[in-house]
């Protein structure tokens, strides 16, 4: 019975999104105290701070999804060295109104994957800042920049068998990460 509630955050829209396919294979990865649900993200309006005394019901549903959550994994693409203005919304909306940041003291986790050579290191290192503002203890080691190869995937969409020790070594640090602020 899994007893850590994880929300994920998916930074891609885009229903065929590599980054989508590998959240939903760590999703399948061994980790059996943990319970990983991908949060919607498509339907929140653009941050607008006129909007903080009436926040939409998506933006409350966040919210409350992330308060109910032990941890959290962003799962992101790069998009021109940076996250995606998608994630960075939902991370606005869940943080505001001042006094009221619903990332808070939540640990983190931090994968990405990409075409590109870096995979998306440049994206997680803005992550990661953005995060540190927000007080979200984030896993430093190991990091995860995964190049899209062939055999990233297997045919069932599960991570291939060459880079699946790999996968699942980072998603037992991460699970002992979640431990340590989970009381």
């Amino acid at each position: 019975m899994p007893e850590y509630k994880i929300a994920v955050i998916v930074g891609s829209l885009r229903k065929s999104s590599f980054n989508r396919q590998l959240a939903r294979a760590v999703e399948r990865l061994e980790h059996p105290e943990l319970s990983l649900t991908q949060l919607q993200i498509d339907d929140l309006p653009l941050y607008n701070q006129d909007d903080d005394d009436s926040q939409a019901e998506s933006v409350k549903r966040l919210k409350r999804e992330i308060s109910s959550s032990h941890g959290l994994l962003f799962v992101t693409p790069e998009y021109n060295r940076s996250i995606p203005g998608v994630l960075k919304n939902a991370i606005d909306h869940a943080s505001r109104p001042h006094g009221q940041n619903s990332w808070e003291g939540k640990p983190a986790g931090i994968l990405g994957v990409s075409v590109g050579a870096v995979g998306t290191a440049a994206a997680q290192q803005h992550l990661r800042n953005i995060l540190a503002c927000l007080d979200v203890p984030t896993l430093a080691q190991p990091e995860v920049f995964i190049q899209l190869k062939d055999g990233l995937f297997d045919e069932k969409g599960d991570i291939g068998p060459e880079s699946k020790s790999f996968l699942q070594n980072w998603m037992n640090k991460y699970v002992s990460w979640i431990k340590k602020f989970v009381v």
